[in-house]
């Protein structure tokens, strides 16, 4: 079945406006300040809210 109509380039343009990607917001980490993303352990250092989650070997 065809459509009846041609999508014009503004609805298509409403129906994608929620598809941009944005970037991820990054915080410090307040033990080494390198950044990570928030609510999650650090990566760089394995400390989560003051305490050490995880041990990472240092290189």
């Amino acid at each position: 079945m065809q459509p009846k109509k041609k999508t014009t380039a503004r609805k298509k343009g409403f129906r994608r406006s929620h598809d941009a990607l944005s970037a991820k917001s990054l915080a410090t980490c307040p033990n080494c300040q390198e950044p990570k993303l928030p609510h999650h352990v650090c990566p760089s250092c394995g400390m989560y809210d003051g305490q050490e989650i995880i041990k990472v070997e240092t290189k």
